[in-house]
Formats: structure tokens, sequence, C-alpha cells
């Protein structure tokens, strides 16, 4: 029963469970580690890394896996492998434990056992410890031993242990070298034992005479011992070491047995080559590339073997080591494009095997890419492109489909650094769409779809292809039917930039409603808001509503219409309509009001809708301080400035009171919008798991606010101070979408504008207020993007705090005497979701403790600042997603003081993203009972105490 209890709380995947909770978790594991069953233990120590995912703090898991310690000292063999498997299991956990002597001492008293088993498991246990205890001599002295022992179990766990001890410990590593050479080199050593030890060499890599020694073995051994196994395993060791080392890797002899008769040995050396390839390009010179590679590969009859030399070549190609490849051309006879390279190549682009074909067309097109000045090779690459497109696009299987992938990716690649050659592209791709079967058709709109974002000038020519080919694109409603729906209707949405007309929303209903299922058609709706088409997207969420099953998505999908709605109207908004521009600011401003309602009521605790909720309430402040910055232009028509402003402003010495009440309302429409680029600013910094297009977006929306601002204190409050530079030149930004050059395109039109009106005519006119309207109705015309991380979140990242000392009640504060400082320990986990690290990862844990003085019970006089309060930042780095830091406070003032933790991250470059959490504990600080008592003395006039011993009170 306790068993069931246990594995169904350790079953449940819910977030924010408490500590009771989990130490009755422990409690009824334990049970069963007491049991007598030895079925009931086993299940008992298996549920074990569930225990430490679902809590995984220290102090918990020092309890565990002490417990698991007694179980291994004190069970049978099977007990002992289940330990050890969770041991395994639990790497990234081990650091935490606390007691790690009072562990490693249970452990280890099994190693004198008369078992040989058992003594096998233990140095197998041990070899999983050697990350925490690297230096323990004990545990170097059982291995050691074990390495001499009769029989095989115990040697070949001590051959385990003794290779994670040498990753770990240097010392071990110099200590055993010298006896693993001799054990290799015996001749009593069987044939088999020798394969086991030699990948041991692998971890010499501590000094360089370490390695230069291991090597040294290596080359003898592949000399002495010419069997395939044994060439085998040692030239993968010394390709280990060599990576390890970054010694000798042009020199690396795997090159060397590409000629060797053997097929397994070439498929090993290739495959090593490759891994040399990834790890140092930067060390392959040109006469690796030219003689090891390509002169093999051209004279190589075997298909398998040139498929493997041309994936190395194709991970070369890919890195600095072409552009050194070329470089060095410069001081040959033969010219770049006559070189056995780029022969290769252009022979390899028309191969029949089509995996050959795929390597040709990206080493081609990494040429042409990096060495433009070197070899003019696009054409070659998109004749390569165009043939192998023709040869896969009829062919479904999966070889043909992953060549056409990566075909496609390079041509995107190359037209991206060559636009002028996308013309002749798209039309060969919409050519080949006709001909192609669904799973190639979605792999071509995906691509059309990239070239047109960057090159939007072939939208319109693309639209008509694309909508013939939408009306007999889908018959029956299978998966790659409905993968084909979506990724036409977004080529579609893409070339048609935000406008449909009435006869292409028609085709794409018509086949939604005879094919496409719910999935389907709320994907093209999602496509549809990302690429501003409102109108459309508004009516296909309206269609969706009723056909869920659950109200929170009712709601959801309810809170998209809304919102589709909203920019709707703010799309018919004319230039030069101020008035229209209100009442359709008004229009949309109801439909977000009703939105954001639904939005709230579709988020749940496991999803609580958090960024899009901030998104839509900085849209709805943005509209109105819009809407408000009109009605101020508008005032000085209605309220224009005095006939004595002009008196006023001599009198004041302020210039702004010529303008009249304008002026003071253009100064509050400044700050609104400047406190609006702060909000935006602070829900970037709090987005780190979104998407790069995401954040982009938001930064628009900030810069927007801020454009409005300057161009107000430009025109109005401040002209001669306004500078225009800061804002850079139209082509000054690389753009990677629609919506991102549209707004580009509108803040440079904006800011020449004002330029030019600054210079002709002083504050405040007619002409200025016009040109601040036209410069909102300029923002509202650009239909809003909602980007990926609106709708769906692929990388998630949450970090777990946990503080000691902690209250035994939430509502109970921590004593602690005024004299004393307290030290606050704290510590941490990182959790990630399914995909960790896609957009970026976490450096470092900013950690910033702040102390609050909330109430004062001692007597009544002024403190200085900086004694009521604490302010302390540490940064801490997260090892195997688990941190830990303590912080020393001081509480000299009686009283309850509230202390705030704020975690932040820092990624790889250095930003820091404010993604919380925030803890918050009470602490009551108490008179110490010295200065109590000398208090009370004071107070009833009695005789002095004697003054109290301290460290220097004999000083």
């Amino acid at each position: 029963m306790s068993l069931s209890t246990a594995r169904s709380f350790l079953s449940e995947a819910c977030y924010g469970e408490q500590e009771l909770d989990a130490n009755s978790a422990l409690m009824e594991l334990d049970k069963g580690l007491r049991s007598g069953k030895l079925g009931e233990q086993c299940e008992a120590v298996v549920l074990f890394p569930k225990l430490f995912q679902k809590y995984p703090f220290p102090i918990l898991i020092n309890s565990a896996f002490l417990k698991l310690a007694d179980i291994f000292r004190l069970g049978n063999n099977f007990l002992r492998l289940c330990v050890l498997k969770v041991t395994q299991q639990s790497e990234k956990h081990l650091e935490k434990i606390l007691n790690v002597d009072e562990f490693v001492k249970r452990v280890f008293s099994v190693i004198h056992s008369n078992d040989p088993v058992a003594r096998a498991i233990t140095l197998r246990m041990l070899g999983s410890l050697a990350s925490i205890i690297p230096e323990r001599k004990n545990a170097h002295h059982s291995i050691r031993q074990s390495l001499d022992s009769h029989d095989n179990v115990e040697v070949e766990a001590a051959i385990f242990a003794a290779a994670s001890f040498s990753a770990q410990s240097k010392d071990f590593a110099a200590g055993i070298c010298n006896k693993v050479s001799e054990m290799i080199q015996g001749l009593d050593t069987p044939v088999e034992l020798k394969l086991k030890l030699i990948p041991m060499l692998q971890h010499m890599h501590h000094d360089a005479s370490l390695a230069s020694s291991s090597r040294e073995l290596l080359q003898n051994l592949v000399n002495s011992y010419p069997s395939t196994p044994m060439v085998i395993v040692t030239l993968h060791t010394f390709t280990q070491l060599a990576a390890s080392s970054l010694i000798d890797i042009p020199k690396q002899h795997c090159c060397c047995h590409l000629n060797d008769p053997r097929k397994a040995v070439k498929r090993l050396a290739i495959n090593d080559l490759k891994l040399l390839a990834k790890k140092a390009p930067h060390l392959w010179i040109r006469e690796n590339t030219q003689v090891t590679l390509c002169e093999c590969a051209l004279t190589s009859p075997y298909i398998s073997l040139k498929l493997g030399m041309l994936a190395v070549i194709s991970t070369l190609s890919g890195t600095i080591a072409i552009k050194q490849y070329f470089n060095m051309t410069g001081t040959s006879s033969v010219p770049p494009r006559l070189t056995d390279l780029v022969k290769l190549a252009q022979e390899c682009c028309y191969h029949s095997n089509l995996a050959v074909a795929a390597h040709g067309v990206i080493v081609l097109s990494n040429i042409a890419i990096s060495c433009p000045e070197k070899v003019q090779l696009e054409q070659d690459t998109i004749l390569g492109v165009e043939s192998l497109l023709m040869l896969c696009s009829e062919d479904s299987s999966p070889s043909a489909q992953a060549t056409l992938k990566t075909a496609l990716t390079s041509l995107v690649k190359l037209l991206k650094s060559r636009p002028h050659l996308s013309q002749s592209v798209v039309e060969f791709l919409l050519g080949q769409l006709h001909l192609s079967c669904d799973s190639s058709r979605v792999l071509m709109c995906h691509a059309l779809a990239a070239i047109t974002t960057h090159l939007p000038v072939l939208g319109d020519g693309m639209l008509g292809d694309l909508v013939d080919l939408y009306r007999v694109a889908s018959h029956s409603s299978t998966d790659k039917q409905q993968e084909l729906l979506v990724s036409l209707a977004t080529v579609i949405f893409v070339a048609s930039q935000s406008s449909l007309t009435a006869e292409v929303k028609s085709v794409i209903k018509q086949q939604l409603e005879n094919v496409a299922n719910g999935w389907t058609v709320y994907r093209i709706a999602r496509q549809a808001s990302r690429m501003g088409c409102h109108e459309f997207s508004s009516e296909l969420y309206q269609s969706l509503r009723t056909r869920v099953a659950s109200e929170h998505f009712y709601f959801w999908l309810n809170s998209l219409k809304e919102f589709s709605q909203a920019e709707q109207c703010l799309s018919h908004v004319q230039d030069g309509d101020y008035s229209g521009a209100m009442s359709a600011i008004a229009e949309a401003l109801r439909s977000y009001q009703k939105g954001i309602a639904s939005l709230t009521a579709a988020s749940t605790p496991l999803s609580p809708l958090t960024f899009q909720c901030e998104f839509i309430k900085l849209r709805i402040d943005t509209l109105q301080a819009l809407s408000q910055l009109i009605c101020t232009c508008n005032s000085l028509k209605t309220s224009p400035p005095p006939a004595i402003a002009t008196t006023i402003a001599l009198t004041s010495g302020n210039e702004l009171q010529r303008c009249g009440r304008i002026s003071m309302q253009m100064k509050v429409c400044m700050d609104e919008f400047r406190s609006l680029a702060a909000r935006y600013a602070d829900l970037h910094q709090s987005s780190f798991d979104a998407d790069y297009a995401t954040l982009r977006n938001v930064e628009l929306q900030q810069q927007s606010c801020l454009l409005v601002s300057h161009v107000i204190e430009a025109l109005i409050l401040d002209p001669q101070a306004a500078s225009f530079q800061e804002y850079g030149t139209p082509d000054s930004v690389q753009t990677e979408s629609e919506y991102e050059r549209r707004m580009m395109s509108v803040f440079n039109r904006v800011l020449e504008e004002v330029e030019g009106l600054t210079k002709k005519h002083p504050p405040v006119s007619y002409l200025h207020t016009g040109c601040l309207c036209d410069a909102v109705i300029a923002l509202l015309k650009v239909p809003l993007s909602f980007q990926r991380y609106f709708f769906q979140k692929l990388q998630s990242t949450s970090i777990k705090l946990a503080l000691s000392p902690s209250p035994r009640t939430p509502s109970e504060p921590i004593p602690v005497q005024n004299s004393q400082q307290l030290t606050l320990k704290v510590e941490g986990v990182v959790q990630h979701g399914s995909t960790p690290g896609l957009f970026r990862k976490i450096q470092s844990v900013c950690l910033n403790v702040t102390s609050v003085l909330q109430s004062k019970t001692g007597p009544d006089f002024k403190i200085a600042l900086d004694a009521k309060t604490n302010e302390i930042e540490q940064r801490v780095e997260p090892h195997n997603d688990y941190f830990s830091t303590q912080f020393l406070l001081n509480f000299s003032i009686l009283g309850t003081h509230t202390v705030t933790v704020e975690a932040s991250v820092v990624d790889e470059s250095g930003t820091e993203w404010k993604t919380g959490p925030k803890t918050t504990v009470s602490v009551k600080s108490l008179e110490d009972p010295y200065s109590q008592q000398l208090r009370h003395q004071l107070q009833q006039g009695g005789p002095q105490p004697p003054p109290q011993r301290g460290p220097y009170t004999r000083f």
C-alpha cells in the first residue's frame, strides 16, 4: 500500500508541490526499502530517480542516497545492481550529496567481500561516483588491485572504473597509464581484454607528456596488431585522444587508413575524420583536404566510401577550413575553379546516388557563399539544385525527401546572399510544384515562403500560380494533404503581403470546408494572424470556436477572434482622416477589451498565458495613448494659445508658454509613450524562452513608442536638443520579415518628415500637429503581427528556489538577534522542457537579495537608510542545472524585516533576463539578552553589569 502511494505521488507531473509531500514520499519509499520482500525493496529502489526529478534539492537527495547506500551495503547483489542503475541514472544529482564521506564509506565496505560479483558491482559503483570522489586514494588502490584479479567480471568492472577515474583525475591517469600499457603489451593478456583496455587511453590527455606516451603506444599497437578489431579500436581511441588534446589532428593517421583494403577500417577512418572536422576545423590545412579527401573521393569506386568522404568535406565546407583551402590556392598554379575540390563537387551534383548529389550541392553552395571573390559558382550551384529537385520531387521516399530538404536549404542560403538569382529560381519552383508529390510540395512551399520573405517583390508574380494550385491541392484528409494546405496558405499569405482578395479567400475557404480538419484550420488562422491577414483569421477563429471540447479553448479562440477584429478595424484608417482614426481606435479598443476578458478566462494554473496577457495590455495602452495624442493635436484648434501667450512666455522665461496649454499636454503624452517603451522593454527582458521573431516584434513595438516620444520632443517641446542621427539610415538594418520591413519604412519616413519640418517652421503650428497625426496613422496602418510565442512555446525554462533557514509556517517570521548576522542559503534548480537551449542557454544565474524594514519595535529615533535595508547581488553558474550560494544579512534594527530573493538569468551572450521567481520571507530582529539586561538595569538605576566577554576583551 505504501509503495502505491509513493508511486501515485511520483507519477503526477505537477509543479509547486510542498516539501512535506516530498518528505512523505521519501518515507513511503523508506518503508519499501525496509520491507522483508525482495520485490518491494527493488520497486522502492527504482522509484528514487523519479523522486530526485520531482524534488531535486540536496537535503532530500542526501537522505535518499544514504538510504540507498545502506541497501547497497546490506542487500544482495540484485539490490546492489538496482542501486547502481539508480546512481547512473541520477548522475547529475550526485554533487548534491552532502555527506560524501559517509556515503562512500558505506558503499566501499562491500569491496572487501569474498564475492567477486559484489566486488565488481562495487567497482562500477565507484566508477559512477568518480565525478564527486576523483582523488580518493583507497578507491584508486582498489581499482589497481582489481585489474590483477583472475575473475573476468571483476576485471571488466575495474576497467570501467579506471576509465571513469582517468577522465576525472590527472593523478590517477598518470599513475595507471604504465599499468595499462603493460597489460596491453603483455603477452599473457587475452586479446578480448586488450580491446577493452585500449579505449582507456583516450582519457590520457591531462598533460602533453601523458598524451604523447599514449599516442606512441597506440601507434605501436596499430603496427603490431593488424587485425581488423584491434585496428578499429586503436584508431578510434587515437581519434578521441587527438580530439581532446587538439594535437596531431592534421597528421591524424586515420588519413593513412583511407587506402586500407578493409571496408570496416575505411568506414571507421571516415567517421573519425568527420568527428575531427567538427571538433577542430581550423586545424585542417589545404594538404589534408586536397590529398586526404578530394583525391581519394575522386578515385574511389565505392559509393559508400565516396559518400563518407563527401560528408567530411561538406562539414569542412561550412567552416573556416574552406577559406583556408582557397587562400592557399593563390600560391599554386591551378586556378581555383579547376581545383580538385570544385571538380569533385561539380561531378557529385549530378551523381545517380541522391545522398552523394546532396553533399555535392552543399559543398558548391558553401564555396559560392564563402569565397565569391575566389571562384564564381552560383550558376553551377543553381543548376545542380534544379537537377536534384527534378529528380527528387516526384519521389516520396524518406531518402529522396531528406535530399530534397538538404538541397532546398542550401538554395535558400545561397539566395539570401545572392538575391539577384531569386527570380529564375522562383519560376522554376512554381513550375515544379505542379509535377511534385505532396511531401515535396510542402518542402518547396517552405522554401518559397523563405525566399519571398527576404524578397517581397516576387510575391505578386507567384500569387496566381499558388491560387490555381490551391484549387486542386487536396482531395483527401491525409496528414500530408493537411500539411500541404497549411504550407500553401502560408506562401499565399506571404506573397499577398497582408491584403487578401475576395477570390483568394473564397478559394482557401472552399478547400478548408471540403477536406480540412479543425487543427489544420487553426494552423492556417494562426499563420494569417502572423502575416497580418486579420480579417481572414477572424473568420476562421469564428468558425472554430464551437468545435472545441474545453471552455478554456473556447475562450482562447474567442480572444483570438476579438484581437483579429480589433486589428481589422485599424486597417481601414485613411491618411489625413484624423476623426476616422479616432473612431477606428475606439472600435478596436472595444474588441480588445472583450478579447482580454476572454484571454484571462482561457488561462489555467499550468498555462497562465502571462506573455499573451501582458502583450495585449500593452497594445491596448498603446492604442489609448495614440488616441490621446490625436486629441491633444486637435486641441490646438479647439483651444489655441491666448493673445497674451507671448507676454507670459517672456515674463516666465519659458518659451513653451507661447504654445498655450498644448505644450503641457504634449509633455504628458511624451511621458506616457516613454513609460510604454519601458514596459515593452520589461516584457522583452522577461521573455527568455521566446523565439527571435517574437522578441524582434516586441522591440519594434518599443521602438514605435520611443519614436513617437522623440517626434513630440523634436517638433514641439525641444526642437534644438533633438537629434536624428541615433536612428540611422533607412538601409542600416537588415530586415527579416514583412512586418519589420513595413515598420522600419514608417520609422524612416516619419523621421525624414520631422527633420525637414523642424528646419523650416518654428513650433507650434498646424503643420507640426498634422505631422504628428500622420505619424500615428502611418503606425496604425501597419497590420500587427502575432508571432509564434503568442501561440506556441517551443522552449520552456523555469527556476525553482529553496531558502534556508525557512520558517516552520509561511506566516511565521524567522527569529534572529540584532547583534548577529543571518546566513541565508539560496539553492536553486533550473527546470527545462522537452527542448532545452533551443533559442538560448543559461550561462549564470543572478540572485538579488533585498531586505526592507516593515515595522519597528525599538525606540523611535531616526535611522540611517542603509541600516534599514540590505541589498546584495551574486552571480552563480549552475552545474548540472543546480546552483547554491549564501548571503550574510545584517538586521541591527529591531523589528520585522521582509527579505526578497529574486532570480534572473544571464545567457551565453551576457544578456540578463528577468525570468524570476521572486521569493519572500519574514525575519524578526530581536534584542540580544545582554543588551536587554543592560537596558533593564539602566532603567531601574541598578549597578552596572560586568562587560560581556568577547574575543577582543583582553585587548
